[in-house]
């Protein structure tokens, strides 16, 4: 069927063009670092304190650091491409969007949070830990979600001068 979602994803096991496939292998190590900071946010809610927070908003901000240019090359390249033929404001591109803002919005709460923190309760800080859990899992769904549908979705959309433009640009990030 011309036009249905199942004609955009293929049949079966996708090879990725080169810059996809750049894309996809980034999320295991950011799914490693991930891992580390729900172990803290763990050990933070089972006995709260501040050399356990200091530690848990250093690992976030070591993450943000590789986070932030895959978000880039994501959201600044391949939704972009993507746009063209799913549309913007509604639909996939949209709903990956959305759960960038709302990771990002969870670490950027619980960095602000720390900004104060030798002013913090133990409640204080594992209620901002939590925040961090929460964009732990926003983002190992998220990236789930990437690999299984809009990456092979990609692949079939775009023209392999499409696939080339976004290795080249991504590269550039």
């Amino acid at each position: 069927m011309e036009g249905c979602m199942s004609s955009m994803m293929g049949n079966g096991p996708i090879n990725l063009s080169k810059g996809l496939k750049q894309l996809k292998e980034e999320h295991p190590p950011l799914l490693a670092m991930l891992e580390e900071l729900l172990q803290i946010t763990i050990k933070m809610e089972e006995s709260p304190d501040k050399a356990l927070f200091e530690e848990l908003t250093e690992h976030v901000q070591n993450f943000c650091s590789k986070l932030d240019p895959h978000s880039e090359r994501e959201e600044g390249v391949l939704f972009r491409m993507m746009e063209q033929y799913l549309g913007k404001g509604t639909g996939p591109i949209a709903v990956m969007e959305y759960e960038h803002d709302q990771a990002k919005s969870c670490i950027k709460a619980f960095l602000g949070a720390g900004e104060g923190k030798e002013h913090l309760t133990a409640e204080e800080m594992a209620e901002h830990s939590g925040l961090i859990k929460k964009a732990y899992y926003t983002l190992t769904q998220h990236f789930s979600k990437e690999e299984n549908v809009l990456f092979p979705m990609a692949e079939n959309l775009l023209t392999e001068d499409e696939k080339e433009e976004l290795y080249i640009k991504i590269q550039q990030i």
